[in-house]
């Protein structure tokens, strides 16, 4: 698969696997219906865990523009790469979202609370205070971005015959689709922990991209979409995932520091 549509392709099982939980706890007459943030929570994380799996392999499966951002500035990922990815998360987070609305259209005319029928494409703050809210965003997004950065592949360790210590080698072991295990954790993680203020987008795309989509659908009594609130979960995930960056290169700035 090609990096860009494997980008896509992530993005829009993300946002149906992540949007598709919300839109089962939070529309009427759903089997998942009202039950609650752990469900939600836990829902995200499976979601990010299947779409990593799937394009790891073909894209790194960023899947989020902050990420690809926070990779690019860190020099992690190429320059000339990160507008292509993130128009292909963008397209894929609105098809996702679509995806979603097709599923769950016989719910959808249940519900008579726009704020519920918003909540399965973007996210909203718990208390809407904007200085607030972009500071759980930022933080948020600089846990994951900044976890990913020091994320390692897992190696085989030798014992060291003199010391007994067991040390580094140099084969790397592939774990297969378990290897998007870690990144679902720390989604998990980030949720219950912090995703109480504001939903924790931390992916520009992930809310931008299913906002266009509810401000597009005939969603029958949908509401505005709240666009004043729009430019928070894009500003913030790109703040956090720059001071991400930033801490990683001061921490490899530190130890080069100490090993003169």
């Amino acid at each position: 698969m090609h990096a860009y549509l494997a980008e896509f392709v992530g993005t829009a099982l993300l946002i149906l696997l992540g949007n598709g939980v919300v839109a089962n706890v939070v529309l009427p007459r759903t089997k998942g219906h009202a039950s609650g943030w752990i469900v939600i929570s836990f829902g995200w994380a499976m979601a990010v865990f299947v779409a990593v799996w799937c394009t790891a392999a073909a894209s790194g499966a960023h899947l989020n523009p902050a990420v690809t951002i926070g990779l690019t500035v860190a020099g992690k990922f190429a320059a000339d790469l990160a507008a292509p990815y993130i128009i292909a998360q963008l397209a894929g987070a609105i098809v996702g979202a679509i995806l979603v609305y097709v599923f769950y259209r016989d719910h959808y005319p249940l519900s008579d609370d726009p704020s519920a029928k918003l909540a399965t494409f973007a996210t909203g703050p718990a208390i809407r205070r904007a200085s607030s809210n972009l500071f759980s965003e930022a933080v948020g997004t600089f846990v994951l971005v900044f976890a990913v950065l020091l994320a390692t592949d897992p190696v085989i360790l030798i014992a060291n015959e003199a010391t007994k210590v067991f040390e580094p080698g140099n084969m790397k072991v592939g774990l297969g689709a378990l290897g998007a295990l870690p990144v679902g954790l720390l989604v998990l993680a980030i949720g219950l922990s912090l995703g109480g203020t504001t939903g924790y987008a931390i992916n520009p795309a992930r809310d931008l991209g299913p906002r266009l989509a509810h401000a597009m659908l005939p969603i029958p009594g949908k509401g505005d979409s709240d666009w004043s609130y729009a430019w928070i979960p894009v500003t913030g995930p790109v703040i956090g995932a720059l001071m991400a960056a930033g801490a990683f290169a001061g921490a490899q700035m530190l130890e080069a520091a100490a090993k003169v």
